[in-house]
């Protein structure tokens, strides 16, 4: 049986390169073989252990390649078509699907629905941290790269912008809006740039790395704040005039980020929730009014389906957004174990390392 080199999970702390049998594909599946891929602070979650999954499963969910076969049932592709598919790949006729809540998607139990079904790949089934990767409902899922973009160009549409940019939606930022993204990491990033072509018009960025906050002005950010060097709290209240922000997104995960969010709201302002936690969270009372602020919490898992793939792509297409700058650093997918170490420790102002088979 012919193999294929993939990245897969044996327990925490451990992601290892092996060799496994090139899948099979079924009637609505596509085989795509992988041309570049990267890897995401949730895959260093699931090394860490922080994030369970079944030991072997192949980890990776932000492919773009190119179609090495297709499924009986596939129409509308052919193979040799250069196309992405999002982390998010719904089978488009569940009830999630249907209530326009792809991320969602998933089988119901007599328990209720599987919150975040609608990731799949290095979740519940094999991902793209490999020589090639089974799309599942290829037809809800493939989407083709137009002609011109670069493999690293639309890198990020997957789940990168697909993230920040619906941090920006379910936030419901306006134009005139001003909003704070606490935390430039890529979705921190792609947050700040989304917020920009959303049309908020006061853009305050706040991180401690100078490369991050310099590339959070680049992207679209009017303020920076170092939250090592000065409050951010007071200093986004400061900047502010005491009002506070329409718009805070919360974009790293932790505690203090997301107390922080809620303490520059403005009243009625919304928290939009990006970061992946791995602990429980405290509302602190003061800055939640005793619950009667007026104020929106909202989380968003990264919106897929080719729809959303097709109009992500677009925006690249355009110029309106250039992400390419995230891409630090290069590696072989043989050199993916030495890739994990860096981006796991955030080493040499690595933001988006691209993983080539």
């Amino acid at each position: 049986m012919p193999k294929m080199r993939a990245a897969i999970f044996v327990e925490p702390g451990r992601i290892v390169l092996e060799d496994k049998p090139i899948p099979d594909i079924g009637p609505l599946d596509a085989l795509l073989r992988v041309t570049t891929t990267t890897i995401c602070g949730t895959d260093v979650h699931i090394l860490r252990g922080e994030y369970p999954v079944r030991k072997g499963l192949t980890i990776g969910h932000e492919p773009v390649g190119v179609i090495e076969k297709l499924g009986s049932a596939v129409t509308g592709y052919h193979e040799g078509q250069r196309v992405i598919a999002g982390a998010i790949t719904p089978c488009g006729h569940s009830h999630a699907s249907l209530a326009g809540m792809h991320s969602q998607d998933g089988p119901g139990t007599r328990h209720g629905w599987k919150p975040m079904g609608g990731w799949k790949f290095g979740n519940t089934i094999d991902g793209c941290q490999a020589d090639y990767v089974v799309v599942p409902d290829a037809m809800v899922n493939l989407a083709p790269v137009p002609e011109g973009l670069s493999d690293e160009q639309v890198l990020m549409c997957p789940d990168i912008l697909s993230t920040g940019l619906g941090g920006v939606e379910s936030g419901r930022v306006r134009v005139g809006d001003t909003v704070a993204i606490f935390a430039q990491g890529p979705i921190g990033l792609c947050a700040t740039a989304g917020a920009r072509l959303a049309g908020a018009t006061t853009i305050i960025a706040v991180d401690a790395l100078p490369d991050r906050l310099a590339m959070a002005r680049r992207l679209g950010a009017d303020h920076v704040v170092d939250h090592t060097q000065q409050d951010p709290v007071a200093e986004i209240l400061r900047i502010t005039d005491g009002r506070g922000v329409d718009v805070a997104i919360e974009a790293l995960g932790t505690q203090a980020t997301f107390a922080a969010c809620l303490r520059v709201l403005r009243p009625g302002g919304t928290l939009s929730s990006l970061g992946v936690y791995s602990t429980d969270l405290t509302i602190p009372l003061a800055a939640f009014a005793a619950g009667l602020g007026d104020n929106t919490i909202v989380t968003t898992l990264c919106p897929g389906g080719k729809e959303r793939m097709r109009r992500l792509l677009a925006v690249i297409a355009s110029g309106r957004i250039d992400l390419g700058p995230l891409v630090t650093h290069r590696f072989k997918l043989e050199q993916i174990e030495a890739a994990y170490e860096l981006f796991a420790h955030q080493r040499d102002g690595v933001l988006k390392v691209a993983i080539t088979p």
